[in-house]
């Protein structure tokens, strides 16, 4: 083979490797999503009492903090809690495709290097893995705007849809039970409550943690009366 060949046969492996499913609707996966939407649309669970309320508690780790001006999430971490118990055993975790890789700084912080990205699953698959485990059930996070952007950003971009998820923010939670504490960041909330974490800025591990810091935020908050969502939103608004 020439050596003009084997250079397009090469970029051709790389970008394949990449996005081999970006172009490939799968018509199950499509199916799965469109079922999934609907769904979320009839669904309400700001009513639903905390014991009964199941959640998915996820946490990202990005190349930065702006999805539309090119940061890229590199991985996914999630596991699912009913009530006040965290299911161990039900968890998501997932690197993510990209050829350019983090910067050093972000690879320092993550361990995630470029050469695990490069043989990650791409964005589409991730996604659509996530969401077959998510199902419809509310999603949690710390400080979840992050999450909400990086989620808005991503779904639109790999699967042309829209987010619709709900995703609640621990500090929510924390601002009702704590607010003369002024617990900001996932550091403090997890010292305040005695929550190690194993390997802080690794998405399942965070997430783990996030996990047990909502479910002892909730069992603080029904302590005070609140028993669902809809308790937690009316109080935050009497803030605003």
């Amino acid at each position: 083979m020439n050596p003009f060949m084997q250079f397009v046969k090469d970029v051709s492996d790389r970008l394949g490797s990449g996005f081999s499913s970006l172009n490939q609707n799968d018509p199950s996966k499509e199916a799965y999503i469109r079922n999934l939407e609907r769904q979320l649309k009839n669904k309400d669970d700001l009513d639903v009492p905390f014991d009964e309320l199941k959640v998915v508690v996820f946490d990202l780790e990005t190349t930065g903090f702006y999805p539309y001006k090119g940061d890229e999430i590199l991985s996914i971490g999630a596991v699912k809690v009913e009530g006040t118990n965290i299911m161990e055993e039900k968890t998501f975790y997932s690197l993510i495709y990209s050829e350019s890789g983090p910067s050093k700084e972000i690879e320092d912080l993550t361990g995630i290097t470029g050469d695990m990205l490069i043989n990650a699953e791409p964005l589409r698959d991730v996604l659509h893995d996530f969401y077959s485990f998510i199902r419809s059930d509310v999603l949690v996070a710390h400080h979840a705007n992050h999450e909400k952007q990086f989620m808005n950003h991503a779904t639109w971009l790999a699967l042309r849809k829209n987010f619709q998820h709900r995703i609640v923010d621990t500090t929510f939670l924390t601002r009702i039970a704590h607010q003369e504490k002024k617990l900001v960041s996932l550091d403090e909330c997890c010292k305040h409550y005695g929550i190690d974490i194993d390997h802080r800025h690794h998405a399942l591990d965070d997430a783990r943690a996030t996990a047990k810091l909502w479910v002892k935020s909730i069992q603080d908050i029904k302590q005070m009366g609140y028993t669902n969502l809809r308790d937690v939103y009316t109080h935050l608004a009497t803030l605003e």
